[in-house]
């Protein structure tokens, strides 16, 4: 005796159609056109749809459109609360435009080939990535699809089609100069072990101009491996201070180092920012409600993501796109630990 149920037959458009009591072009426009289907009509078709488990094949529209009404984003972590807001302007903006996202986590750039060739293959309608910091291979793999592109969080360049972000230098080199105007003078970097990361590489830059223009030494900087988190911002301390003692504050390339810091002072029993001040980037929740409140550079990630979404989908209608490169700024946040 065989006990091996048969497989359920697949539910097809028509038996939709059929329960709905409409034709199966107008099941077909209320998945792929719903603005052309009546209100009623599209719910009842949806209802039903939802009932029997139907699920459309949208790839055979797709093939003969050539649009198959998905973005792809490519970050490097969705843990950081400004990649988070990125990804949420991303899906909010698409998904008003009737387009859906994908989101592929890559936090090494020996990685990102293979997750962009993953994406190019499964023919998505535009990518999203992060920096600008691209192989060779990769880069020519991307200029040869010939798809829309927008790279992200960099306004310097060279961007391969289209770019949306804000000056991480002159980001880094005001909160800086608003540490050498507060008073101190003995000021450190601490950062992370990523020597190929740009974004990181122009917190450096704007640091040390900061500190050049005001006749102070840049040189006191202590990078820390970038999955050290809060316990970063010690370690970068402690080494600091291991070759300065009179060290007098300390910029950090993330709000994770700088409250990782604070914690190290409130340890120490050290007065914030009296005795030694502390300024991040990115404005993370935790910014604002650690005592003694992190000064910190604002960074609009929700901002960045619309404004991909935007150029992309402008890209894919033949609209404008002359605005090819998007400045979405930044805001200095002045709390207590400056």
């Amino acid at each position: 005796m065989n006990d091996q149920k048969s497989p359920k037959r697949s539910i097809k458009m028509s038996d939709v159609a059929r329960e709905a009591g409409v034709s199966p072009m107008t099941v077909s426009n209320a998945f792929k056109h719903p603005a052309k289907v009546v209100a009623e009509t599209r719910e009842r078709v949806f209802s039903v749809a939802a009932r029997l488990g139907y699920v459309p094949n949208l790839m055979a529209g797709n093939l003969a459109s050539g649009r198959s009404n998905i973005v792809a984003a490519i970050a490097p972590s969705i843990q950081n609360s400004n990649f988070a807001g990125m990804i949420i302007g991303l899906e909010n903006a698409l998904r008003a435009r009737g387009y859906h996202l994908i989101i592929s986590v890559v936090d090494k750039i020996e990685r990102e080939f293979e997750a962009v060739r993953a994406l190019i293959g499964r023919r998505v309608d535009g990518i999203v990535l992060t920096g600008v910091n691209r192989d060779d291979a990769t880069r020519t793999m991307l200029v040869n699809a010939g798809i829309p592109l927008v790279e992200t969080w960099d306004l310097e360049g060279p961007f391969i089609d289209m770019g949306v972000g804000f000056s991480a230098r002159k980001a880094a080199k005001d909160i800086t100069r608003l540490m050498i105007a507060s008073g101190k003078r003995r000021i450190g970097l601490a950062g992370y072990e990523v020597s190929n990361n740009r974004r990181f590489q122009e917190r450096v830059i704007g640091f040390e101009e900061a500190m050049m223009e005001a006749g102070l030494s840049p040189n006191l900087t202590a990078f820390v491996p970038d999955w050290s988190g809060f316990s970063g911002g010690r370690l970068a301390m402690d080494e600091l201070l291991g070759r300065e003692p009179l060290l007098e504050g300390m910029f950090c390339f993330t709000d994770v180092l700088a409250t990782g810091a604070l914690f190290e002072c409130m340890r120490r029993g050290w007065d914030v920012p009296g005795r030694f001040a502390i300024a991040g980037y990115g404005d993370y929740e935790i910014a604002a409600e650690v005592p003694p409140g992190l000064t910190t550079i604002h960074t609009p990630g929700d901002k960045i993501g619309e404004a991909a979404a935007d150029m992309i989908l402008r890209r894919i209608n033949g609209g404008d796109t002359s605005d090819m490169i998007i400045d979405v700024g930044y805001r200095l946040v002045v709390r207590g630990s400056v």
